[in-house]
């Protein structure tokens, strides 16, 4: 068992809030139930997820992730559930879908909002009886473990009937909420610290440390991007500093700037995020609070490339 649990006390080492958890969390990943993490993005749920499952008796067994966001709601049943040659025009072969592909494993959907709602029923069936049926094929058994990362909002989407209700609460046997970073203040030396360490053996930069200095704005600061916004200013610091003293420096304090328009605003928060995560699309939305469709449709109307 200690083999398997080091990711997540990796992950809990550098968060007392967490590490206060510690045994909840080994319950939970040696349970084959469903889990439900929710939280903002950025706030580490899907490194929970995935530790979840390195931690659990399927550690050795495949991690299928799945982006909802990032597959074309008119693919997604194929792309889950996989197809039969001939089930539709352009199937010209048979394909194996995400669920075969994670059996005895997990599978994570990430973010779970994303999902289509015509989808919906066909994994509630696939959750309670753990049968499901390719497009075109016929009915077969998964032994696949559930793990889904949603908003912290997620309840308030099934009232507004977006989400299905009976799906959520399938999902939520075992349900797991992140705090915000802004909320954790007195975890921010110990995260800092795990996430320098972590910087320094994959930089080769043993020794980094952060300045008092910026430990004193940090605790109060909103941190909107929660620990991805974290993790990325110490990188970029990281990337940038000679030394092993790391001391990033405050944002900029708007607060008393004249108001400027909103898509201006919404602008440069693109601009932004995506200079922070270096063009990568899906931490730029996480960054931003918003799904990868939403970015690319907001980087088409205000003419972002």
């Amino acid at each position: 068992m200690s083999g398997r649990v080091d990711a997540l006390d990796r992950l809990v080492a550098g968060s007392p809030s967490l590490a206060a958890q510690r045994s909840a969390l080994l319950r939970a990943a040696s349970s084959s139930a469903p889990v439900l993490i929710l939280g903002q993005p950025g706030t580490g749920r899907t490194s929970l997820a995935r530790a979840l499952h390195a931690a659990s008796p399927r550690g050795t067994k495949p991690l299928v992730e799945v982006d909802p966001a990032g597959i074309p709601a008119a693919l997604f049943e194929s792309e889950l559930f996989g197809h039969r040659a001939g089930a539709f025009t352009g199937a010209v072969e048979t394909r194996t879908g995400r669920v075969s592909a994670a059996e005895r494993g997990s599978l994570l959907l990430d973010p779970i909002e994303e999902l289509p709602l015509a989808v919906q029923p066909k994994l509630l069936r696939l959750l309670a009886e753990h049968l499901f049926a390719p497009l075109g094929g016929a009915e077969r058994t998964a032994d696949v473990r559930f793990l889904a990362v949603g908003p912290h909002d997620l309840v308030e989407r099934v009232e507004r009937g977006s989400f299905r209700r009976d799906l959520y609460h399938r999902l939520e046997v075992l349900r797991i909420e992140l705090p915000a970073l802004a909320e954790r203040g007195a975890d921010l030396p110990a995260l800092a610290a795990a996430i320098l360490g972590d910087l320094g053996e994959r930089f080769g930069r043993p020794g980094l440390h952060l300045a008092a200095t910026s430990l004193a704005w940090m605790t109060r600061y909103a941190w909107p991007g929660n620990l991805r916004e974290l993790r990325n200013l110490l990188e970029r610091e990281v990337v940038l500093a000679d030394g092993t003293e790391i001391a990033p420096q405050a944002p900029v304090d708007a607060r008393h700037a004249p108001p400027r328009a909103l898509a201006v605003l919404e602008r440069e928060a693109i601009l932004r995020a995506l200079a922070h995560t270096r063009g990568r699309q899906g931490e730029a939305a996480g960054l931003l609070g918003i799904s990868r469709k939403a970015l690319w449709a907001k980087r088409r109307r205000l003419g972002i490339p």
